[in-house]
Formats: C-alpha cells, structure tokens, sequence
C-alpha cells in the first residue's frame, strides 16, 4: 500500500491506497485562491484569511475529492486525545457555525459526513473500517501522539460501532519528520512513559536533544490495538515549506493543511 500524488490543474494533493473506498485527502499548499503569505489553498478559518478564500479553497478541494463544503464537520484542536462520535446534524460545524467542544478526533458511520482535522507539522491519521463502513480522523500533536490517540479512535470505533482491529486501514499524513523533528527531553520522556522501551526505535539522542519520529510512533500504537494496515507517508512538512505549511518554519504567518475523509453518498459519483 502506498501514497499517492493527484493534480487537478494547481491542485495537489495525496491520497492513501487502503483508503480509496473513501472521498479522502491530506492537502498541500498548491491550488487555492488565498494570497500573500496564506498562499494559496489555506483551509484553516481562523489564520487571517478572507473567508471567502476559504471557502472556495474547500469548493475547489471538493470538486475534485468528492465532497461538498456543507458536509465538513471540523475538529476545535486543543492537543487532547477526546475523540467526537459525529452524525449527520453535525454537518457543517466549523465552516458554517460553531464547532460544539473541544475534539482532536472525529469518528462516524455516516455517508455523507466529511470529517476533517488539520494540521501544520502535527501528525494528520485517517481511519477506514471497510466491513463496517466506519471512519476516523485523529490531529496527534506530540501530546496527542504520546496518549495515544489514533489507537483511541480505533477502540473508540470498535466500541460504537462493532469494528474489528484487524479490519481498520489507517493512512499516516504528512507531518514534521524524525529529520526534523528535534525536541528537548520532554517528549521522548512522555513516548517512553507512554510505550516503554519500544519507543526507543522512534528516538534518536542529538545531544542535549532529541529527534523523535511521530509517525513511527503512531504505527506503534495502532499496532499495539491489533491495526497492522497502516500507510505511512515520506513527507516531511519542515522539510518541504514550499509544499506544506510548516509552523517550526513561518510560526503564525502560515495557512492550514487538512486531512479529510467522507464515506461517499448513496448515489454519489464513483470513486
């Protein structure tokens, strides 16, 4: 299983092979209207952006994906592991009206229902159960990734929705890289808290500094909860401004990056 690259004219952006049942994406900056240091498809609302931009980067996006901007529900980020189990009435939170409380993981048997988190460094996984017809979006910062949130949104949908482990393809989005990724004692201290010594795999000394490998993380604890399907991306978003938002570089002065999926409609397009 692997990514892949699509472009629709400027548009590009990735998709996950175990995945493609799904209307699913993980963005890149390329193919919006934004401008100026939000160039150009920001998706994020609360950057500074002109919300118009905004929501014709997400008409732009799903045309191409297979999504209508009125069936996103968005995550309030705030770095927890709280994952929100999301129905049809949620439609449109975020783009449209107030997200209700504060999620960093979205999950729904819904058709219809586009689920979306964002990202810019932080590690963006998306979950497919397809014997169930169940998904997840997850937004692990390292906190997130340290409690283990992927691995919750896996449980969370075997407990609500009848999923099995071993039935759940997960996708690994672009995020900051173990090349890139340097930290002080902090973070490595709470992976291994967390995992014990097969967090060691994922860390790399660099002095009084650490390099740590969220991805690698991540795999580990879906792994641990019985999820072997897992596709990581290579992507480094430090390593790649040009291409992805990447806050360790620009700070505030950036857009968003978001990882989307959508079980598709009865009667929609094909996939």
């Amino acid at each position: 299983m692997s990514f892949s690259i699509h472009r629709h004219g400027t548009l590009e952006y990735l998709q996950a092979e175990g995945l493609s049942a799904t209307a699913h994406c993980f963005t890149t900056r390329y193919g919006g209207v934004s401008q100026g240091v939000l160039s150009s498809l920001n998706l994020g609302i609360h950057r500074g952006d002109d919300p118009a931009n905004v929501l014709e980067n997400y008409r732009i996006l799903g045309n191409a994906v297979g999504f209508c901007p009125e069936d996103l529900v968005f995550t309030h980020q705030t770095h927890t592991d709280i994952i929100r189990r999301v129905e049809e009435s949620a439609r449109g939170e975020g783009l449209f009206r107030q997200v209700d409380g504060d999620y960093d993981g979205l999950i729904t048997n819904r058709p219809g229902v586009a689920l979306i988190v964002f990202s810019a460094d932080c590690t963006p996984v998306l979950l497919f159960d397809p014997v169930k017809r169940v998904i997840a979006a997850v937004h692990a910062g390292w906190r997130g990734t340290a409690a283990g949130i992927a691995a919750k949104a896996a449980r969370q949908m075997a407990a609500d929705y009848g999923s099995r482990p071993e039935d759940i393809r997960a996708a690994i989005g672009p995020c900051i890289g173990p090349c890139c990724f340097e930290t002080h004692a902090d973070v490595p201290n709470a992976m291994r808290e967390a995992l014990g010594e097969e967090a060691e795999a994922a860390i790399r000394p660099n002095g009084e500094k650490y390099y740590v490998n969220l991805k690698e993380i991540n795999r580990l604890w879906l792994e641990r909860c019985g999820v072997s399907h897992v596709e990581i991306s290579p992507d480094c978003t430090h390593c790649q401004p040009e291409r992805f938002w990447s806050h360790r570089i620009t700070g505030d002065a950036r857009g968003s990056q978001a990882a989307i999926i959508m079980l598709p409609k009865e009667g929609g397009k094909p996939l």
